[in-house]
Order: structure tokens, then sequence, then C-alpha cells
């Protein structure tokens, strides 16, 4: 599979179909079987001929549609490198001459077994009524085509421009709470501070260096774990981490800054508070094609417990919605003991 960003960059540039996808090539021969239904019921039968001249009509204009399909579907990616307009232009041009060579191979044909007559009407006159229906639909056609490229662009970097406001309002809450950690530790323990501005380094690095709104579930995990180090040496002993990933796959993609701001609302609302610290259980599994990661702390007693802002938790929602649109979920599992949150969404991996 491709990766996100390069999924939707193509997504974004795109302007034609995939014709050679079983769903496009349905459309196509359904709207073709209603073109023929349009341009025989237009026609001056005689009674009792419709479905005749139907048949006729159907077999030449589904013919020209597979065509056509097969012509766009070899030609598709040379077409789209070629420029938007220019690329219109070629297409336009290549679907009216395939168009004149069929209507001219069932003229020859009509001509040859004469007793068979398919066509009725004179030879520049069949070849020009194709061109000129031919053109005004296939105009019309790629103009519809323009407008849903422009249109499906639009979506897509308005999604893109989203999600990275989401991210950048995420960093700064991270940075802030990592840098207080590491100025509690200068006068105390300054060889832990030392250690804690290089991890936070790596952490910056990792995640203000990349360009990608999904990243791989290992440099995920890696950066929570760097977050979890950072805070080890706040709270010692107190912190204990849990991973249970191990049958998760490594190179599926996870929209980025997911696990560690949730492994900080875990070590901030919930170990902080309790005076003998606690455990911090972090699992997945995979369940078919979706994934599933959960995020469970212990919380301290109704007192003495924050209330937290749930801007992380809300963030993580907005951008799991634009990232999977209602195919993955952000539930929230709370009692007086824990507090958990479970992630479920679906697996799409990464290209080595």
């Amino acid at each position: 599979m491709a990766s996100a960003a390069d999924a939707a960059r193509e997504d974004a540039q795109a302007y034609l179909p995939d014709f050679c996808a079983a769903s496009t090539l349905l459309i196509v021969l359904l709207v073709a079987e209603l073109v023929a239904i349009v341009l025989t019921l237009a026609a001056q039968n005689e009674a009792g001929t419709f479905l005749i001249e139907l048949a006729k009509m159907s077999l030449y204009v589904l013919w020209l549609a597979l065509l056509s399909c097969a012509v766009l579907c070899r030609a598709r990616i040379w077409v789209e490198r070629s420029g938007k307009t220019r690329g219109f232009i070629i297409a336009f041009f290549l679907l009216v001459g395939l168009c004149l060579l069929l209507a001219e191979i069932a003229w020859q044909v009509t001509l040859r077994f004469g007793q068979a007559v398919i066509i009725d009407d004179t030879h520049g006159g069949f070849l020009f009524r194709n061109f000129a229906i031919s053109a005004i639909v296939i105009a019309l056609a790629m103009r519809y085509l323009y407008v849903a490229s422009e249109w499906r662009r639009s979506i897509v970097l308005e999604a893109q421009a989203r999600i990275s406001a989401l991210q950048a309002l995420i960093r700064p809450h991270f940075l802030f709470n990592t840098m207080n950690t590491i100025a509690s530790l200068v006068r105390t323990a300054p060889e832990s501070a030392e250690q804690a501005v290089e991890d936070l380094s790596d952490l910056l690095r990792a995640n203000l260096g990349s360009t990608s709104n999904r990243v791989a579930l290992k440099n995920e995990f890696e950066v929570a774990r760097i977050y979890q180090r950072i805070e080890q040496l706040r709270l010692g002993d107190r912190l204990t981490v849990r991973w249970d990933i191990a049958s998760l796959p490594m190179r599926a993609l996870i929209p980025s800054l997911t696990l560690q701001p949730l492994l900080e609302n875990a070590i901030y609302h919930g170990i902080e508070h309790l005076a003998d610290g606690g455990e911090v259980t972090v699992s997945g599994q995979r369940r078919g094609q979706q994934l599933q990661i959960e995020i469970r702390n212990p919380r301290a007693d109704a007192q003495s417990r924050p209330s937290g802002h749930q801007m992380a938790l809300r963030n993580i929602r907005q951008r799991f919605e634009l990232a999977y649109a209602g195919r993955a979920q952000v539930d929230v599992e709370e009692t007086s003991q824990h507090y958990a949150v479970r992630l479920l969404f679906p697996y799409e991996e990464q290209d080595v």
C-alpha cells in the first residue's frame, strides 16, 4: 500500500478515474446504455421497431464505451503526466478519434455484409453524426471530470490543513509539560536533566521534522517510549509502563502524535497523583482489518483527582475523523479505579 501522504497527494493530483477498475467500468456501461436509450428515443422510428433500433444502438455504443475504457486504462498515467489542461485535450482527441475509427469500421462492416443492415445513412452523414455526438458527449464528460477533480483536490487540501492545525495545537502542550519536567530536574539531578534534554531533542526531531500526517506504528511507539524515559527521570520507581504490543504490525499507519499525548495524560492525570505511583498499560492487537490500541492507567481518589481539560482526547478524535471518515473509534472507559482510552482504526500498512 502507498503511504498516507503519497495517497493524499495522488488523490489531490489525479483528475481521471481509474478506468481499469470494475466499478468504474460498470458505471461507464450503465451511462452508455442510457445514452443509447436517449438516442433511440430521439430518432424517428417506425412503430414497433423501438427494441430493434435500441439493440442496434446499444451494440454500437457499448462497444465504444468498452474500447474507450480500455484506451484510457492504458493511457491514464501518461495523460495525467502531461498536465491537467494538456491532459484533457489529449484525452478528448483520443476519444473522438476512437469514435471516428469505430464509426468507420462499423460502416465498412455494414458495407461488406449488406444483407444485415445496421446503418441507414450515407457514409459522410454517418461519420459526421458520430463526430458531432461524440464531441459533445465527451466535452461534457471532460468538463464534469475537471469540476470533480477540483472539488476532490480542495477537499483533500482542506483536510490536510485541518490535520496540520490540530497537530500544531498539541505540540506546544507536550513541549511545555516536558520543559517543566526538565526544569524540576536541573537542581536535584543535573545528569538526569541533561539526559532529558537529549531525549527532548530526539522527540522534537521526530515530530517537528515529520511531513506526513500518518506515521508507522514503530515510529509512534518510539516517540512514546522516549517520552516515558523523560517522565521516568522525574517520577522514578513511581512510574511503570507495561508494553503489550508484540502482536501489532509495526508498519501499520496511525495519525502522528496519537500515543504520546495519551501516555502523557495517563501519567499527568493518573500516576502523578498517586502517592505510591502505579502502572500504565499500553496494549494492542489486530482484529482482521482493524487495529486496537488501549492505554490504561489507575486513578486517584475523587478528592485528589484532577479534572483535566480533555484537549488531547478531543484533538485525537478530530484527527481520527479527518483521517478515517467514520471508520475509526476513540472510546473512553472510566471507573472509580481506572481510566482507559481505546483506539480502533483501519489497518493500513506502510510501504517498505
